[in-house]
């Protein structure tokens, strides 16, 4: 394996030969590297999505579609229409990716392609966002409230990258979805508890609805982080989808 500069500054862990018939694409906080095992003895990349891994933080704050168009050169010059394997935020990207670009399958888990219903700040927090506003509040108080409050991912990002990730959670990708033609494998960890099995049967669901063939694997005693607590049980979904 090695890296590789493979478009836009982006860089990705390369299996076997050139072309690749496998792309992956790993979730926020992640790289390429969550794969290794699940691409070994293919000919396949495995992509350091911006702002993780080799490749540099976008310019602007883009959402899982900007992150899209950054990849269709790497995909636009193959004579064969890839494989794309997306986990998590991976996922969001590939589906973006497939409903503009001829790839010959997805396979997907973990990916929150719904959006989940906002929650309701606690009215404290709404309070000092106000206090924030009116100059009663300083930045940095409201930083650190934020850092309190939000996620382990926001608390690990800033500048471009939280801009991003912002963006992310508040996206929802039925209308990409609905323009996938290509066949679809979703696999899921039976105790996925970040993107529960719901999630993969309504996508299964709207796939159906448009004549898309779609399988939904559901794998058990596995939670989110399907490349690398399950291995095997990706490599048969994608096995699969390159003998179709």
């Amino acid at each position: 394996m090695a890296l590789k500069a493979v478009a836009n500054g982006v860089f990705a862990e390369t299996h076997g030969a050139w072309p690749p018939r496998v792309i992956a694409l790993h979730g926020w906080g992640r790289r390429g590297a969550d794969f290794d095992s699940v691409l070994a003895g293919l000919d396949a990349i495995a992509v350091d999505l911006p702002g993780f891994g080799a490749s540099p933080v976008p310019e602007e704050a883009i959402g899982a579609c900007g992150y899209a168009r950054l990849l269709e050169p790497v995909i636009e010059p193959l004579e064969e229409p890839p494989i794309l394997v997306g986990h998590s935020f991976g996922g969001r990207v590939a589906v973006c990716l497939a409903s503009t670009t001829p790839v010959g399958g997805l396979v997907l888990t973990g990916v929150p392609l719904m959006r989940r219903p906002p929650a309701r700040p606690a009215a404290i927090f709404r309070l000092l966002r106000l206090a924030n506003r009116i100059g009663l509040v300083s930045d940095d108080r409201m930083e650190r409230e934020r850092r309190r409050r939000g996620s382990a991912d926001y608390r690990a990002t800033s500048g471009v990258m939280r801009e991003i990730l912002v963006m992310a959670v508040n996206e929802s990708y039925e209308a990409e979805l609905s323009a996938v033609t290509a066949p679809v494998a979703l696999v899921w960890g039976a105790e996925d508890v970040e993107v529960r099995v719901s999630v993969a049967e309504t996508a299964k669901a709207l796939l159906e609805s448009r004549h898309v063939p779609v399988e939904l694997s559901v794998l058990p005693a596995v939670g989110h982080f399907v490349p690398t607590q399950d291995p095997a049980g990706l490599r048969r979904a994608i096995d699969a989808m390159l003998e179709r």
